[in-house]
């Protein structure tokens, strides 16, 4: 009666150490190809530095001259997208989760969600032959009617292809990623946290202002850092649908445009050569450097909340 209680647990060991094992190295692996990328990175970035200006296209005065104005389109691009994505993405995911019938509920979640399947060359194309020339009237009226604001100035683009197409866009993009992460921490709230709020009078919009949210911000900024991270690195929709220049420029609806690194490195790698494609790899360098910055960010922030999220 005692050997197979002895053979059950020696199988569970067995299991256990198998399993630890493989987590452990599945966790170190990811460590050895993160640290293989920075050091394939800065090992070819480092001519970069110091080669001759005249060499990188456009002779820029120096290398962060040229970089500059891509390290800026790359930013502002994924900061106005997160601008138009994020209120929406919070709307969508309080309603599938608080507001909608479970049936409605159901199906709109499976719609945003199928929203995440689409390929970013697919996005490039609605946004370069549909968005951009349907907008562009817009463009027009904003800039006759608002063009003494500086994001308005004119003169505006004919084409509409514009950093707040490519804003638009990247929004669409990362809708998808922010709603479901959102959705599944609303809905990880204890109901006895919002039937507490309810219980004191509170409204549905009260209790989801003092329980939901406060119990879901960790969440909240994590899916909004996943969303961020896709935003910096896409690369063919903002190839596709930008016309750009090497500027820096806040104006949203003018001809020139400031491109990101990612379609910068996507539209040149094909013809460089020489020094150039270090510049490039370099230029990629740099973007690695700012994605690890935004998940550093990211992860302080939440280490600040996790004591009130009660996720713990």
């Amino acid at each position: 009666m005692t050997a197979a209680p002895a053979r059950i647990t020696a199988k569970q060991r067995l299991g256990d150490r198998l399993f630890s094992g493989g987590a452990l190295t599945a966790g170190a692996l990811i460590l050895v190809v993160l640290a293989g990328v920075a050091i394939f990175l800065v090992a070819q970035s480092l001519p970069a530095f110091v080669m001759d200006p005249a060499d990188i296209k456009g002779s820029p005065d120096s290398f962060w001259h040229y970089v500059g104005p891509l390290v800026f389109g790359t930013v502002w691009a994924a900061a106005l997208a997160l601008l138009i994505a994020v209120p929406i993405a919070l709307g969508i995911s309080l309603f599938i989760s608080h507001y909608a019938p479970r049936r409605l509920a159901q199906g709109l979640g499976y719609t945003i969600d199928l929203l995440a399947a689409v390929p970013s060359v697919v996005f490039g194309l609605w946004g370069a032959r549909v968005l951009a020339p349907s907008i562009q009237p817009f463009y027009a009226w904003l800039v006759d009617n608002l063009g003494w604001f500086p994001l308005f100035a004119p003169p505006v683009s004919g084409t509409g292809r514009t950093i707040l197409t490519v804003a638009i866009v990247l929004a669409v993009m990362i809708l998808p990623i922010i709603t479901a992460l959102c959705r599944e921490v609303f809905l990880q709230t204890p109901k006895l946290h919002e039937e507490a709020a309810l219980a004191l009078g509170a409204t549905r919009w009260e209790m989801i202002r003092i329980a939901v949210l406060p119990f879901g911000r960790p969440g909240i900024i994590s899916a909004v850092m996943l969303g961020l991270g896709r935003a910096l690195g896409e690369t063919m929709a903002v190839a596709m649908v930008l016309s750009p220049a090497a500027v820096i420029s806040f104006v949203l609806t003018g001809p020139q445009n400031p491109t990101t690194i990612p379609a910068n490195i996507a539209l040149n790698y094909p013809e460089a050569h020489g020094g150039y494609v270090n510049v490039l790899i370099a230029t990629g360098l740099i973007l690695f450097v700012i994605t690890f910055a935004v998940n550093s960010v990211a992860r302080w922030a939440v280490a600040r909340r996790k004591d009130f999220s009660g996720a713990n």
